[in-house]
């Protein structure tokens, strides 16, 4: 089993992560660079790596991990939207949808290697990290957008308060043994994808748009 678990809990996370972001990216077409949309990918695995291993090493602080570890991990993805090369961008927001998916993507081997073997709770652990995927997905929309709007404290400060719900479960789903639990995670997530794909999205293609009418309108009165 350990051996199995090394050579593909990986991608267990991965190729989930992958088809979500094939699901959400549909109708923005030309509005995004496949190469960044990669390179963002990866570096969501990477930060989400260094992520995990900091909240594993950390986990004696007790329960303050509820709010600790929700700041922690946003900031990550902060400090990667808030680069300079992204500010004002319409499809940053679009990055941190893929940036977002590849962080949540390592919560799934970090769930499944903490078990020995398979059981009731190694199966909810992998159904509860498809709804981290999701909800990792959605939060790196919000601060993509923030950023683009320059609204960026706004919108960080409610990807950790959502992030707060997460750890909530997590803490009574671990104190109270209740596997089952993790399900809510997955229907947390899949709301919040649903909300941040089809309402928060589609505002960039909305804003383009008006800039197009704007830059026409100005563009027949210079005439």
């Amino acid at each position: 089993m350990n051996s199995f678990i090394l050579q593909t809990s990986l991608f267990i996370g991965i190729i989930p992560a992958l088809i979500f972001l094939y699901i959400g990216l549909k109708g923005f077409e030309g509005k995004f660079k496949d190469k960044i949309i990669f390179l963002t990918f990866i570096v969501g695995i990477i930060i989400g790596t260094i992520s995990v291993a900091i909240e594993y090493f950390t986990q004696a602080v007790g329960l303050i991990y509820i709010i600790l570890f929700p700041v922690l991990e946003q900031l990550f993805k902060t400090i990667i939207l808030n680069l300079g090369r992204f500010h004002e961008k319409q499809e940053t927001t679009i990055y941190g949808f893929s940036l977002g998916l590849g962080f949540g993507s390592v919560f799934t081997p970090a769930a499944i290697i903490q078990f020995d073997e398979p059981n009731l709770a190694f199966i909810a652990a992998i159904i509860g990290s498809l709804g981290i995927i999701l909800f990792h997905g959605a939060t790196g929309i919000l601060i993509g957008y923030g950023v683009y709007t320059n609204k960026l404290t706004k919108y960080l400060t409610i990807a950790i308060l959502l992030h707060l719900v997460i750890t909530g479960v997590i803490l009574v789903t671990n104190l109270f043994q209740i596997s089952y639990l993790q399900i809510l995670l997955v229907i947390y997530g899949i709301i919040l994808f649903w909300y941040t794909t089809k309402r928060i999205m589609p505002r960039i293609l909305e804003e383009g748009q008006r800039r197009k009418r704007t830059q026409k309108e100005i563009e027949i009165k210079s005439k």
